[in-house]
């Protein structure tokens, strides 16, 4: 027996590379493109019904978000009640969620049910109703939740922030008013579900406990169906962010100011991209960062801040994003533009750059937990044509990148010319 010294700590070992889930790829007999990944102890499933149908694709504002939040309010043969009912009996869970470029509807299911539930799925893909009344619910709804966190300065901030980087004629800068859900229509919602939910524009990730039954139910349910042709128009993807380096929308009552500043940055295709998560790490993305020890720790103006990029398939943002007590809006953003000059002019000093490297791969370590979390970083990377690959070469960028290469990046991406800054409340 090996006695233990429990005054020394273990010995500590850095990650070289993870050993991902193979994922298998096949095709349903109607030629729905299937990538699967089975692992873990449990008899659950995750599967993924992902379209290309977000925000980039819609004519008007709200469409995409509007048919993702009705497809499931009632079918031809049931209604929303009843679709509900007759999945949670089994114990299962159905959402459909809507972002910049993909809708994607997901179920998660004890193995053993899968057949009792997917029918209720197929209805939802395939036959919901649209109905006038679930419309008009749904769009009287929406206006009064978007009246009311329209005095929200954050809210404002946030719906401002990528019309004022990418441009109000770009698809993922167009900006939302009143005025838009006022003039929603369900014939363009049912156009733009013909348009984008054909199974011809989907693809299905599983997850879980994959056998060859699942596939083949998978096959049964959904592979005799017809798929329309994928429509999938080129957009115009002009980035034409606004002249005014900042803007101020003014809150007189509120107390807080929201504060966004950014750019428009590179995506994960990017050279530069991997080496950009490092530096937004010790500017903002984690707890220990320097703006969370600054602005909070030190100064007490927030109660958090923090960074962010933000890769989409047709372009990339990085962000800073904070509440502060109105009457030191100045003072933060003085500190805030401080700490970007210090990472443009200052080497990060090695044991502060350690601590951030063994941070960044503890979390990514974290996020490999079982075979739904490597589904989601599979599902983060295929869509732009790469594969796990990503992930090793990302463990080999946080390793080996040192403080002059980060000194480099941030004297290129991060000069305040560059930058664009929205402030709601007061100044």
């Amino acid at each position: 027996m090996v006695a233990l010294d429990r005054k020394k700590a273990p010995e500590f070992h850095q990650v070289n590379n993870i050993n991902f889930l193979d994922v298998i790829t096949t095709e349903l007999d109607n030629g729905i493109e299937v990538n699967y990944i089975s692992g873990g102890s449990q008899e659950i499933l995750k599967i993924d019904f992902v379209f290309s149908a977000g925000n980039f694709f819609q004519n008007r504002p709200l469409i995409a978000s509007s048919v993702s939040q009705l497809i499931k309010e009632g079918t031809k043969k049931h209604t929303a009640f009843e679709i509900s009912e007759g999945i949670d009996k089994y114990g299962a869970f159905f959402d459909v969620e809507s972002s910049y470029d993909t809708a994607t509807l997901t179920l998660y299911t004890l193995t053993k049910h899968l057949d009792s539930v997917l029918p209720y799925v197929k209805e939802v893909v395939l036959a919901p109703k649209f109905s006038n009344k679930e419309f008009d619910i749904y769009k009287n709804n929406a206006i009064e939740r978007f009246k009311i966190n329209l005095e929200k300065v954050s809210f404002v901030a946030r719906k401002d922030f990528m019309s004022i980087i990418f441009g109000e004629n770009h698809p993922y800068g167009t900006n939302v008013n009143l005025s838009d859900y006022e003039n929603l229509s369900l014939d363009e919602l049912v156009n733009f579900y013909n348009d984008y939910y054909n199974l011809g524009n989907c693809r299905i990730l599983a997850s879980g406990k994959v056998t060859p039954k699942v596939i083949d139910s998978l096959n049964t349910f959904f592979g005799a169906e017809q798929t329309s042709k994928n429509v999938l128009i080129e957009k115009q993807t002009i980035i034409d962010p606004n002249s005014a380096p900042s803007i101020y929308i003014a809150k007189e009552n509120a107390l807080q100011s929201a504060i966004r500043i950014g750019r428009i940055f590179p995506n994960k295709l990017h050279e530069d991209y991997l080496g950009l998560q490092v530096l937004n790490t010790v500017l903002g993305g984690y707890f220990g960062s320097r703006l969370m020890r600054n602005i909070r720790e030190d100064k007490g103006y927030t109660y958090g801040i923090g960074s962010g990029i933000m890769s989409l398939k047709h372009g990339g943002y990085f962000f800073i994003s904070t509440e502060v007590g109105s009457d030191v809006t100045q003072k933060a953003l003085q500190e805030v533009y401080k700490e970007i000059a210090l990472i443009r002019t200052q080497e990060i000093p090695n044991e502060e750059l350690k601590l951030v490297k063994n941070y960044m791969l503890g979390q990514l370590l974290k996020s490999c937990d079982g075979p739904f979390n490597m589904a989601s970083l599979f599902e983060g990377v295929h869509a732009y044509g790469l594969d796990y690959d990503f992930y090793n070469d990302f463990i080999k960028t946080i390793k080996e990148i040192t403080p002059k290469t980060l000194l480099e990046l941030g004297a290129k991406y991060f000069d305040k010319s560059d930058l664009k800054e929205i402030v709601v409340g007061k100044l």
